[in-house]
């Protein structure tokens, strides 16, 4: 019988994590060549740079202008391979976990991967690849026309590889310091990478599902739950994002009224988990800040390029709070009862990103004194959610808070999938206890 340590070693989650830092080592090594760079960096640089790319997250201690074009590429393949590599594994590790499960657990993991069984693994991750690559050709040809209208062939074709990959891996990496600032007015590209970031966002299973079926009534109650809750936030930041920063001459003020709207929508989709802005972040109203946190924290769909504690695990948690204060025994969405094990999966899963907060604020906290503690929150939750928004300490972090930072993106993006793992992974038990209570609130 194999050995406890030998299970770990051979479970999804510990080849997940094996072949991320993989990914991250040799990004690093690629990153430090003397080709790679205008200026040399430090390898503490390459490797926070790697690790922000491979975890999708566009957080960033050099400025990607600094990277000659071979830099830039390295990024680009370091992004779609930690963006389609995450969605691949993911399917590949969620339905190999059905040998394990009961015949109800069986029934809830085709429910959530949309009827796949594990007799059609290879097809599926086909399908996560075509997707991801149909979807990408289409922003690339539609990036590529906007960009040729300023720029000569080559850099127009060059930006829009770059961009299409970033935005639909939700990376938020940019080719310059200053994002996407210049495009602020820009209605095209705006449309164009919100489109990716939210079709990036979704999640593979339910743009697989929408393929599939074709019809609203018959896809699947998560593709209800995730479109649903994605269109819903997305409409309401984006009224928010327009009424805290229509008077504020720093960010929407001095735009037409056109253009504000076009910037308040790019900056309520951008959260969710890009990282790109066209507007100053630090610029940002307070109210629009813990909007912008808040955004962040949620992400996007499971198994998507995104991340954060998901859609799904935010709806339920207000399913079961609405529950809870009805009085109802069961929650409840779309006429379908959600098991109690979701239920529980998802408390434990926002318990354990706020401790993970917590925790990395406190030493952020300690080793940034320097530096507002509001700035500190935000980046903590940008990097947990690998969103890659920054009040601008990321370049003024010490070496102690570039470590903490890349550590933060790397459990945002291995953790939730590590804690799903090991959730559906339940451990019978022949001992009953007896119940007793305890005080609460």
């Amino acid at each position: 019988m194999p050995s406890k340590t030998a299970k770990f070693v051979s479970s999804p989650p510990a080849i997940l994590a094996t072949g991320f830092l993989f990914l991250i080592t040799l990004g690093t090594c690629l990153l430090k060549l003397p080709l790679a760079t205008f200026d040399s960096i430090s390898w503490l640089q390459a490797a926070f740079t790697a690790t922000s790319a491979v975890t999708v997250t566009g957080l960033a201690v050099v400025d990607t202008a600094n990277f000659t074009k071979l830099g830039q590429v390295v990024i680009a393949m370091l992004i779609q391979f930690g963006g389609l590599g995450f969605m691949t594994f993911a399917v590949f590790a969620f339905i190999s976990l059905q040998r394990r499960l009961n015949i109800v657990g069986q029934k809830i993991a085709r429910e959530a991967f949309a009827e796949t069984s594990f007799g059609n693994i290879t097809t599926t991750a086909r399908s996560v690849i075509m997707i991801a690559l149909s979807v990408e050709l289409v922003g690339f040809i539609a990036l590529s026309i906007t960009f040729l209208q300023e720029m000569p062939v080559f850099e127009a074709l060059y930006a829009a590889f770059f961009y299409t990959v970033s935005a639909f891996n939700n990376a938020g990496f940019a080719l310059s310091g200053d994002n996407l600032a210049p495009y602020v007015d820009n209605k095209a590209i705006n449309i164009i990478i919100t489109s990716l970031i939210i079709v990036g966002g979704l999640g593979f299973i339910v743009i697989k599902d929408l393929i599939d079926k074709r019809s609203w009534s018959k896809v699947s109650v998560n593709t209800k739950v995730v479109i649903a809750a994605t269109a819903s936030l997305n409409l309401v930041a984006f009224v928010l994002f327009w009424l805290l920063e229509h008077n504020n001459p720093n960010t929407l003020g001095n735009l037409s009224f056109s253009n504000q709207l076009t910037a308040a929508w790019f900056q309520a989709i951008t959260p969710r988990t890009a990282g790109f802005n066209t507007i100053p972040i630090e610029q940002l109203t307070d109210a629009s800040t813990l909007l912008t946190m808040f955004l962040m924290f949620i992400g996007g769909g499971s198994l998507s390029t995104a991340s954060g504690i998901k859609v799904g695990t935010f709806v339920i948690l207000i399913l079961t709070t609405w529950a809870f204060l009805s009085q109802r025994d069961h929650v409840v969405i779309f006429k379908r009862r959600i098991p109690d094990r979701l239920v529980r999966k998802s408390l434990a899963l926002i318990s354990i990103t706020m401790m993970l907060i917590f925790l990395s604020v406190f030493v952020l906290s300690i080793v940034e004194a320097d530096h507002p503690l509001d700035d500190v929150l935000f980046e903590v939750v940008s990097a947990l959610s690998t969103v890659g928004l920054t009040r601008g300490l990321t370049s003024k972090l010490s070496q102690t808070g570039e470590i903490v930072i890349m550590f933060m993106m790397f459990a945002g993006r291995v953790g939730p999938l590590t804690l799903a793992y090991l959730i559906a992974m339940p451990k019978s038990s022949r001992i009953h206890y007896p119940e007793t209570n305890v005080l609460v609130g």
